[in-house]
């Protein structure tokens, strides 16, 4: 069946780094657009970055522009999330999803994608 898997997750004092991943199987990430999105207590979930099926384009919520990464190894068919310089704002739970609309790239919600993990704790706190 189609699944993924985040790891990765911790504690982080601020302005420190961490690298999630995420462990795709049933799928190969090249069919999918592929998403990490966060949700911290209170709110609602939402998009962090996305990837191309193809793996030229991504898209980054403005929070994290320049200080987070999306990649992905294809012979792992595994996504990563490399996070840098990390806030408190940050903290919440962090889910790896696929869609199979090209159009989620842009649109980054949660309503355009499915094959959720089970996510993974990002805590950034000294």
């Amino acid at each position: 069946q189609l699944q993924v898997v985040e790891s990765g997750g911790g504690l982080v004092q601020p302005g420190g780094s961490l690298r999630l991943s995420c462990a795709a199987s049933g799928f190969t990430l090249d069919f999918y657009v592929m998403a990490w999105f966060r949700q911290a207590p209170g709110k609602e979930r939402e998009g962090v970055a996305t990837m191309s099926s193809s793996g030229d384009s991504t898209n980054y919520a403005d929070s994290v522009k320049g200080r987070f990464t999306i990649s992905r190894d294809m012979a792992k068919n595994t996504l990563y999330l490399q996070m840098n310089s990390l806030r408190p704002e940050d903290t919440a739970i962090y889910y790896c999803a696929a869609s199979p609309w090209s159009g989620a790239i842009t649109t980054m919600t949660t309503e355009h994608f499915g094959f959720w993990g089970q996510g993974t704790q990002v805590t950034v706190s000294s």
